[in-house]
């Protein structure tokens, strides 16, 4: 018997993503084609290895015991193919500060079982200064926080914002509200300073950090208050619009840019962008126990 390695990997693609639409997504085929894949493979084997329903999808006994051999054989697979070529592909990708964090094992785990020989160099930045990267060819992608009028890039997903400090953060009416951001020319801080303005409440920068990490330490130290995306509130803090009566933030778009058209490198944008779906699909944590990131710095 000799395995299509093609479908094996659409098996292992549908196990490890529980759908078939995303899986199609991730492979950049049709639903249609990888379920015409899986059905050969099973015939193939005489065994059924998914159990699939119109609203779920999940792995049978058989598929279960055959998941991680079929790794292995595509692990094999994808290492004979890297051993083809002596040199090794590069992908410089810019990932903006208070948009990933959270994302990145998944998005570095797929890239490599995407291409093992792929050198993977991640920047973290500020949205202006990776687009600013990308603009000049320093970076071939970038995932970054929508900004201004610029409307190139594929949509990854939206966020929402809100203002967040410590329990026991206490601000007076009237008083100006203690802010901590990782810049003055950051986006997020822009928006949100422009929203106090229309409110008509005063505000002063309590805390400028290098590095969004800071931002997150002066919060959760109760130094100032700051706006983080809601899924990425660092640990022990807390949503204060309502108790201090601050305005409502417009959500943010983040998007993905790269300008690489050669066969190869979509695929590993495919990769890319089905990996940052699903992790951004998955439903929030709390801020009490998520990792602290996506601060005021765009």
């Amino acid at each position: 018997m000799t395995l299509d390695v093609d479908a094996v990997k659409a098996f292992v693609t549908i196990a490890d993503l529980r759908s078939f639409t995303r899986a199609a997504e991730a492979l950049g085929s049709t639903q249609g084609a990888i379920s015409v894949k899986l059905k050969r493979l099973e015939n193939q084997i005489g065994q059924r290895l998914l159990e699939r329903t119109p609203r779920l999808v999940r792995l049978s006994a058989q598929g279960a015991e055959f998941l991680a051999p079929a790794r292995e054989l595509l692990a094999a697979h994808d290492r004979a193919i890297a051993g083809l070529s002596a040199a090794r592909r590069r992908f410089a990708l810019g990932i903006a500060n208070h948009v990933g964090g959270a994302e990145l094992p998944t998005l570095l785990t797929r890239l490599h079982a995407h291409d093992p020989a792929l050198t993977i160099e991640v920047r973290l930045e500020d949205s202006r200064d990776l687009l600013a990267g990308f603009d000049r060819g320093d970076i071939d992608a970038a995932i970054i926080r929508r900004e201004d009028d610029r409307r190139d890039g594929e949509v990854l997903a939206t966020d929402q914002y809100g203002w967040f400090a410590t329990p026991d953060f206490v601000h007076r009416a009237g008083e100006p509200l203690r802010l901590a951001a990782s810049s003055p020319s950051c986006g997020v801080l822009n928006i949100a300073t422009r929203a106090l303005a229309a409110a008509g409440i005063p505000w002063t920068e309590a805390f400028l950090g290098c590095a969004s990490f800071a931002v997150a330490d002066a919060v959760a130290a109760g130094l100032a208050t700051s706006v983080f995306s809601c899924r990425l509130a660092p640990a022990g803090t807390v949503e204060v619009s309502k108790r201090f009566g601050l305005p409502a933030l417009p959500p943010s778009e983040i998007v993905l840019l790269s300008a690489l058209s050669d066969a190869k490198s979509r695929a590993t944008l495919r990769t890319l962008i089905s990996a940052f779906r699903e992790h951004h699909r998955r439903p929030a944590t709390t801020a009490s126990s998520v990792p602290a990131a996506a601060v005021l710095g765009s």
